[in-house]
């Protein structure tokens, strides 16, 4: 709730110190209660200030226009018995579809929802009179559940959903002006957010037509919501749980948080595993094939720098998938010189080679580099 500033609060005295006139030139009695709170000049009452500064605030702070709004409210209240409101009852048939006061927002202040798409009109507007008095009793339960304490205001949803453009009768235009009007003259600074939802592509010139009728403080709390924006725009003052089931269910799905076994917990593969399956693939070339039996272990080649520890290389053939022992038939002793980029070392070596060609023989190599699988993971 916002607090009185210093000049705020000169002013409430002053207004309060009018209030015997304003009770007079109203004709209501002295012990009279606006929304239960006495206009009483000696009220040390804080809900008396939070209730006065409203109507200086909805009259940029003048004390003779405030005076005058007060006034006429009070004059509005009597000759429309708005105290006896609460005590009436309406069709709740007609009704109970086009406005309801449903939970509180964050703050704990009342939201009232009023839909004026997909009705009867003319069932609705059809005694334009009593549409507005049960849409001013509406408005009086909400304000039921302003304490001007903790609570001094409300939040109001307008949901235009399946509104046509020229659905509108005679009745209905002059129903809502009505209300406009007496919303603005008679309830200042009781509204907090006003939410346009749903609403179709016309609506911004209805919007055009109605604007002239409010003030400039009233149009910057309304909030127009696109379909894709009403869900998020609602529960940033309106918690999910307090939301009717008709926005509710508007709630985004919420991302499955279950893990993908196939794709998040796959095994990474050998490179021989992989080398095996590209093997496979039609588009493979055919590797050349070659059994080679190392009497004396050679000499590591390191391209750049020399390794701590040499790398063992083993070699096999596979043939027609079956692990098959080539006896060599002419064996051949080789002097082999194998150079290191650090130093040169010549060896003999005895090898016994045998070259087979085979295009169902592949060549597997097992080596200490492994094949990182790639993993995705859903958020």
């Amino acid at each position: 709730m916002q607090p009185l500033t210093s000049a705020e609060k000169e002013a409430v005295t002053k207004l309060k110190s009018n209030l015997p006139d304003i009770l007079k030139n109203a004709q209501v009695p002295e012990n009279y209660a606006l929304w239960t709170v006495p206009l009483d000049k000696d009220s040390t009452d804080d809900r008396l200030n939070v209730l006065l500064v409203k109507f200086l605030r909805a009259r940029d702070m003048d004390l003779v226009k405030a005076t005058k709004m007060l006034t006429d409210t009070l004059i509005w209240r009597k000759s429309f018995k708005a105290d006896d409101l609460l005590d009436e009852s309406f069709d709740d048939s007609l009704f109970s579809t086009v406005g309801y006061l449903y939970k509180t927002d964050k703050e704990n202040r009342p939201v009232c929802y009023n839909f004026y798409g997909d009705i009867d009109q003319s069932k609705v507007f059809a005694d334009p009179d009593k549409f507005i008095r049960w849409r001013v009793q509406l408005m009086e339960k909400c304000v039921q559940h302003i304490d001007f304490v903790h609570v001094d205001s409300m939040i109001v949803v307008h949901d235009y959903k399946g509104a046509s453009m020229f659905g509108r009768t005679a009745n209905a235009k002059a129903a809502t002006k009505e209300i406009i009007k007496i919303m603005q003259d008679n309830y200042p600074e009781v509204l907090a957010v006003k939410f346009f939802v749903n609403v179709p592509w016309w609506g911004s010139t209805i919007f055009k037509l109605i604007r002239p009728l409010l003030s400039e403080a009233t149009v910057k709390k309304f909030v127009v919501c696109s379909n894709d924006e009403l869900y998020s725009s609602l529960t940033k003052f309106i918690p999910e749980e307090n939301l009717p089931e008709v926005y509710r269910s508007l709630a985004p799905k919420k991302a499955s948080t279950e893990r993908n076994v196939n794709e998040q917990e796959k095994p990474k593969k050998k490179e021989a595993e992989v080398v095996e399956v590209l093997a496979d693939s039609p588009d493979a070339p055919e590797p050349a094939i070659a059994t080679v039996e190392i009497d004396e272990p050679i000499s590591p080649i390191t391209p750049t720098a020399p390794t701590t520890a040499p790398t063992t290389t083993t070699t096999t053939t596979t043939t027609d998938a079956t692990s098959t022992d080539t006896t060599p038939t002419a064996p051949t002793t080789t002097d082999t010189t194998t150079t290191d980029t650090t130093h040169t070392t010549t060896a003999p070596t005895t090898t016994d080679t045998t070259t087979t060609t085979a295009d169902t023989t592949t060549t597997t190599t097992d080596t200490t580099t492994t094949t990182t699988d790639i993993t995705t993971t859903t958020n």
